[in-house]
């Protein structure tokens, strides 16, 4: 089973910007997905980002044109770069992994996701 360890999180003021990485224990495996989901209360994650096993990224609309998703092979690490920071943006931030359907795309329901990280916690003040 392969292990995810979260990192990079913290405060910022309105407007500022954090990066988040996701270090995993080897590499992703072919028609592997990786995503970043937020919990804000209770026990539902919502997706904000995915990348499918050929780089292509998907975003949760309340944070496209300011979050970034992106992976570095070599590293086994999942980066997500947010900007222009709200206080809407504060939560628990985890990443996962997923099997991508036909080799592309990502599941969008976090129970369809398998593997989980420990989460990172973000809050963005105003």
């Amino acid at each position: 089973q392969i292990q995810l360890v979260e990192s990079g999180g913290g405060s910022a003021q309105a407007g500022g910007s954090l990066m988040l990485s996701c270090a995993a224990s080897e590499h992703i495996p072919e028609k592997g997905c990786m995503g970043w989901f937020r919990q804000v209360s209770g026990d539902t994650r919502d997706i904000i980002a995915s990348l499918d096993p050929h780089g292509t990224a998907g975003y949760a609309a309340s944070v496209k044109g300011r979050f970034t998703i992106s992976k570095d092979s070599a590293k086994n690490t999942l980066y997500l770069q947010m900007n222009n920071l709200g206080p809407q943006d504060s939560g628990n931030y985890y990443c996962a992994t997923a099997r991508s359907p036909y080799g592309w795309g990502c599941p969008g329901g976090g129970d369809e996701w398998s593997d989980w990280g420990q989460g990172t916690q973000v809050t963005v003040t105003s």
